[in-house]
């Protein structure tokens, strides 16, 4: 039921997680890895089958075993002793979900521990900090008691006094809104982690993010448990996110963020505004050096572009994570075009990792050149392209009623969070005033294909009133603005776009896939307009080119109608003779258009009601247009009306 990192392997994915099974691999790669163990997804499955919602005495004393094993490879003692050993415990699915299931960071802190981490490392103020953030994560993650409840986590420099009473008042924080004490004994805190984050795998926020991107919920989630490294020991420490290529363009180079003397979940959780990874080159150059050659190596072994969380822990580096990174479809042709360019992967895996949904979200429309001359009334940072319109909400829930009422909504926050995923979904763009290009709104966004700008520091949003405040202006519930993922600006008002155009790698992307492909695509279309656009498109001819769809505009349905509704040979000839002019036109410009393409055109065989409303106000209407008596017009209706077009007159 578990496993020592240096057990297992990436191929390892539906036993260990997505994140174990990668921790694993790095390990094995000799990266500079903290030492823990994986608790399984099938030790998740019999927790979640079980009616009691415990864990097992036999995974337990698995725990423990592999506790001890830590202890030794650490030289640290778990709960008690002079040097304390606290872990981190963190959820992994077969495939990543970021956010949407728990996290527990600087277990096996007690009101002991604490002293003794103090006294090791000459820091009161790191480990009181450490105690906090402890105390607030358990309470959200076990009990779903929110973070806001403890108000801002406590930084700056205290006395050990002054420490313990901020301690003290946490722990009361606590007992008032969970019933309970905060554990001391810290083999139990790690129980009721695991526990905690096993019961995450079925939270509402996961059960939205596995519907909306098809995971299956049979999988359940591993457990990592791995030795502590602290981003906010010194000020030689950080902590960071980072992409081998970008994973909003694609273009080649390092991309990412990171955080002096701050935890991973600062970053991701867009408190604080993030330093670009290139800044960590000046900073710590040595640092940035292996940053650089591990980002190498790793997406050489993984032949595809890696997100990877690292922690600096007094000007050490270490390695907390690998995935395959989210990207936009963009970044997502870009990527696998170079990647293939580059002789990294095959042409036949560089096509299989380019799907339908991908080239369908490529269109995104863009703003026009004039619009974008407009003022933008913020600017922030363009975390996932396209360009959107629509109207303000300041919640997830009245995103959720505008998009049922058919009203385009672009959600505005301060930041996202996990439980704000329902709302993500149904809106046109994300707008956040808060967090960097690796926070949660950016990730999601660019997983979903959704317009999204970020840390807009400009705007401030008061989500409670349901308004937003910038240099000029505000914004309420319902006002309508433009979003500019691609550039990071924001409008008022409803800007004009252009139809999205294909970029020179698709071009290029399809030209391959044409050399390989046994199957031509054809277009399905009749007007000159729609057949241009199909060639445009790639399309290899037109398949079916239906004469039917070309008599619905106005004039020519009136001629339809005449033709159909016609009492006598002069009339019949009128309609006939102007719809042949009409469709000659068309035919000629369809044969302009496809040059040598072929098209199969399909004469006009249509159950001929489809051509007549079916009130008899409107049936009148057309009586009284052409001049016929209205009593003959419902009659024929009448007449023509067929339940089963095959067996009526056209059959």
């Amino acid at each position: 039921m578990t496993y020592r990192f240096q057990e297992g392997k990436k191929e390892w994915k539906d036993l260990l997680g997505g994140k174990g099974a990668n921790l694993c691999e790095m390990t094995k790669l000799d990266l500079p890895v903290p030492s823990g163990f994986i608790v399984s997804t099938d030790a998740c499955r019999d927790y979640l089958a079980q009616e009691s919602k415990k864990l097992s005495p036999k995974l337990i004393e698995e725990i423990i075993l592999q506790i001890k094993h830590l202890e030794a490879l650490s030289a640290k003692s778990f709960g008690i002793g002079d040097n304390p050993l606290l872990v981190s415990v963190r959820s992994g699915a077969k495939f990543s979900m970021p956010g949407m299931m728990d996290t527990i960071l600087n277990l096996g802190l007690n009101d002991q521990t604490v002293h003794a981490l103090s006294a090791i490392t000459g820091n009161v103020d790191f480990a009181f900090q450490c105690y906090c953030r402890l105390i607030q994560m358990f309470a959200d993650v076990v009990y779903g008691v929110s973070a806001e409840n403890f108000g801002v986590t406590p930084t700056g420099t205290k006395s050990e006094k002054e420490w313990q009473q901020t301690v003290q008042n946490y722990q009361k924080i606590y007992a008032a809104n969970t019933g309970q004490s905060f554990p001391q004994n810290t083999m139990e805190q790690l129980i009721i982690a695991v526990e905690a984050v096993f019961t995450s795998w079925n939270n509402q926020r996961a059960k939205v993010y596995r519907r909306l991107h098809n995971i299956s919920d049979a999988l359940g989630t591993a457990v990592t448990i791995q030795q502590m490294v602290f981003g906010n020991y010194s000020a030689d420490s950080a902590t960071g996110v980072m992409f081998t290529r970008n994973p909003a363009t694609g273009e080649k180079g390092v991309y990412g963020e990171f955080l002096l003397q701050a935890q991973g979940e600062d970053i991701v959780a867009g408190i604080r505004t993030p330093e670009p990874i290139r800044k960590l080159a000046g900073t710590m150059p040595y640092v940035y050096d292996e940053l650089l050659k591990i980002a190498t190596q790793l997406e050489n072994h993984y032949q595809d572009m890696q997100d990877v969380e690292f922690t600096i822990e007094a000007g050490k580096l270490y390695m907390l994570q690998t995935r395959n990174g989210k990207r936009t479809p963009q970044a997502a042709v870009t990527i696998a075009y170079n990647l293939m360019k580059e002789g990294i992967i095959s042409t036949e895996t560089m096509i299989n990792r380019i799907d339908e949904e991908m080239i369908e979200k490529l269109l995104h429309p863009t703003f026009t050149k004039e619009a974008r001359q407009k003022k933008a009334i913020v600017q922030g940072l363009p975390a996932s392209p396209g360009a959107s319109v629509g109207q303000v909400a300041f919640t997830a829930e009245s995103a959720k009623e505008m998009a049922m009422q058919g009203r385009p909504v672009i959600l505005v926050r301060n930041e996202t969070s996990p439980e704000d995923i329902e709302g993500m979904s149904v809106s046109e763009a994300i707008v956040t005033s808060r967090g960097g290009m690796t926070s949660h709104a950016a990730v999601v966004a660019r997983g979903m294909g959704i317009c999204c700008v970020v840390g807009c520091e400009a705007l401030q949003v008061d989500e409670s009133q349901g308004v937003a405040y910038f240099a000029e202006g505000q914004l309420k519930t319902g006002d309508v603005i433009s979003v500019d993922g691609s550039s990071g600006r924001v409008y008022r008002g409803k800007l004009p776009l252009n139809e999205a155009t294909t970029s020179a790698v698709l071009e290029k992307v399809l030209k391959i896939c044409d050399s390989q492909s046994t199957l031509a695509v054809y277009g399905n279309a009749e007007t000159p307009r729609d057949i241009k656009e199909s060639v445009k498109k790639g399309a290899k001819g037109i398949g079916l080119a239906r004469t039917e769809h070309m008599f619905f505009k106005a004039n020519r349905l009136k001629m339809m109608r005449q033709l159909i509704l016609a009492d006598n040979p002069d009339k019949v000839n009128e309609a006939l003779s102007y719809m042949k002019e009409e469709q000659k036109a068309d035919f000629c410009q369809m044969y302009q258009i496809l040059g040598e393409l072929p098209c199969t055109i399909r004469l006009l065989d249509p159950p001929l009601h489809e051509f007549l409303p079916q009130e008899k106000k409107e049936l009148r209407e057309i009586a009284q247009d052409l001049a016929i008596n209205s009593q003959e017009v419902l009659t024929k209706a009448q007449s023509l009306a067929e339940i089963n077009p095959m067996l009526g007159l056209r059959g």
